[in-house]
Order: structure tokens, then sequence, then C-alpha cells
């Protein structure tokens, strides 16, 4: 017959054993809905700070990623970039609505390579901004940035069986200090107004000239 002081030494550490496993069962569980409501509390800053088409940051983050740039600078000449794109209302009305998206997703793609690391946004519906790190301000600097980001942007984009091409407009203006990048976005955003107001029929310089930096 089992000794009961046996059995009861049994049936505690048994007991013991359930106990632990038990609590390291809600120990895992506790992580893991941890670890799931940072991912969702993560996913919903993104989504707050980010446009849910193309992934880059929206208007408001923009302005909160910019000035937090301007203020880590130190003194390394940025330039302000506004980019809009040239009768984007034609790609919705002529190939619908999901032709436009893929149009704004490529536009954003393209200017995302062309920035590199630095902060670029979709401000809002086919206005883009950006905020460049410039070995100078010059005119040729402006020159040359202005001709590649519109040759890239010239590009054609395909859309299934077919390719569609559309231009932009592109204003920059170098911003001068921490305070000031709300000025340089107005001038920038003057820039590229004058570009957007240059037809289609003027040479390739001429709207290179409309784009360049705003001297307002």
């Amino acid at each position: 017959m089992p000794d009961p002081l046996t059995v009861a030494s049994g049936v505690s550490a048994a007991g013991a054993l359930v106990s632990v496993w038990q609590l390291r069962r809600r120990a895992l569980q506790a992580e893991a809905e941890l670890e799931q409501l940072q991912a969702e509390l993560a996913a919903e800053r993104h989504a707050a700070s980010h446009d849910p088409l193309t992934g880059l940051p929206n208007r408001r983050a923009f302005y909160r990623l910019a000035a937090t740039l301007l203020t880590d600078a130190g003194g390394q000449p940025l330039i302000a970039v506004v980019l809009d794109l040239n009768d984007f209302k034609q790609v919705n009305d002529r190939y619908g609505h999901a032709a436009g998206d893929q149009v704004l997703i490529s536009v954003a793609q393209r200017l995302a390579a062309f920035a590199g690391d630095n902060l670029v946004a979709r401000l809002g519906g086919d206005e883009f901004a950006g905020l460049l790190a410039s070995p100078s301000v010059d005119r040729r600097w402006i020159d040359h940035a202005t001709r590649r980001l519109c040759e890239a942007m010239a590009a054609p984009i395909p859309l299934g069986a077919c390719s569609v091409r559309v231009t932009a407009s592109v204003g920059l203006a170098p911003v001068t200090g921490p305070t000031q990048l709300a000025d340089a976005l107005c001038r920038a955003d003057a820039a590229m107004y004058r570009a957007k107001g240059v037809t289609s029929r003027q040479s390739p310089r001429q709207l290179l000239d409309a784009a360049r930096l705003a001297e307002c």
C-alpha cells in the first residue's frame, strides 16, 4: 500500500508543476497580447502620419519631420521642393481612378528614389513636397536637380497593356533657417505655378527656366 506521505508529496509536486505551467502560459499569453497591442499602436501611428496610397509621409508628418531636420541640419544647405502633376485629371477621366492611383504610386516611388535618404511626402492629391540636402544652392545645382526630377517624372508609366506619360511642374527654393520652412515652401510653390503656367509648346529650356529657383 502506497505511503500516504509519498502520495501527498507527489500530488503537491504535480500541483506545483501545473501551477508553474499555468503561470508560464499566462505570461506568454500576456506577452503576446502586449506585442499585438504594440503592433496595433505602431500601425495606428504609421497610418496617422503616412499617406495610405503611396506610403509616403503625409502633410502633417512632413512639416514635423522637416522641422526636426532643419534644427539638426548643422548649416548644411537644404532645398524645399514642391512638385505637382500637369493635367492629372485627364488620367482619371480617360483611364479611371485605379489607373490614376497607380500613376500617383509610381510618381511617389520615383520621387523617393530621386531623393534617396532625404524627406519626401505627399501633401495631397497630386501634390508632393520634399526637403533635399544639397552641396550648394547655386543656379547650376538648381538647374541640374530640376532637369533630373522632370525627366524622372516624364518616363512612361505602365498601366496594364498600355503606358502613360505624365509631366510635372517643379519649384525649388533654399531654406535659410529652421524658422523659414513655410517661406521656402511658399517660394517653391510660386516657382512651381510659374512652371505650370508655361505651355507644352515651349521648349524644354523654357520649361526648365520656369521651374528654377523662385527669387521672390
